[in-house]
């Protein structure tokens, strides 16, 4: 569960680009807060690799993922195991159909700060985040891509540090790497990315099946 919630940090795209490319970090910061402060949906498809540090262990994952504003969020996993987690801001479900269970709980207070409501968080990136480039002797990757290093200001036990790597010309994100408080890591990879696509409340919200036992989230 820790890491599925740690995947509520870093799971969003931008489409708009800038009139004036941006070459400066200032410049960076600035039009990456000017595309998500427009964004109020997003549907992407996703790869996922967690790494438990201490295990030394790799799990590989891959779904699709709806993001709306006031911390509303759906992961669809396919694999390795079929698993949903929806919120609607206010409750929490996941629904783990091999177990014929889903556990129920009040959102997280993570979900509704900075890192948990992504869309909200990035366009107040400066607020929420002491940012620098990776390398700022290169701060670029080798596809072109602007390299940020995020540390939250109120860092969570989930979320210590996040790198973004964001396309320099249409600003959608294309890498984020999640670090918690003991170097776990989560690094997703997007695709078929879709903004404002006007997705509906209700996609946000579970209707448990007929028969499946109701457990507290813990």
């Amino acid at each position: 569960m820790r890491n599925a919630v740690a995947l509520l940090f870093a799971c969003l795209a931008l489409v708009t680009p800038s009139a004036v490319p941006a070459e400066t970090l200032e410049d960076v910061v600035r039009d990456l807060e000017a595309a998500y402060s427009r964004m109020t949906d997003l549907r992407a498809e996703f790869t996922q690799t967690a790494f438990n540090k201490s295990l030394n262990q790799t799990i590989p994952a891959q779904g699709t993922v709806y993001l709306k504003k006031g911390g509303r969020l759906r992961w669809e996993y396919t694999e390795p195991t079929p698993q949903e987690i929806v919120s609607d801001g206010r409750k929490l479900w996941v629904y783990t159909p091999a177990l014929n269970q889903v556990n129920v709980g009040d959102a997280p207070e993570a979900l509704a700060g900075p890192a948990g409501s992504f869309l909200a968080g990035l366009g107040r990136l400066r607020a929420e985040f002491d940012v620098r480039f990776l390398n700022p002797a290169q701060p670029k990757d080798d596809g072109g891509n602007w390299v940020l290093d995020l540390t939250p200001k109120q860092p969570l036990p989930t979320l210590a540090r996040l790198i973004l790597a964001v396309d320099a010309k249409t600003w959608e994100l294309r890498t984020a790497v999640v670090y918690d408080q003991f170097e776990n890591t989560v690094t997703m990879r997007f695709a078929k990315v879709a903004i404002n696509s006007s997705l509906p409340d209700q996609l946000f919200t579970f209707v448990t099946p007929k028969g499946v036992a109701t457990v507290p989230l813990r």
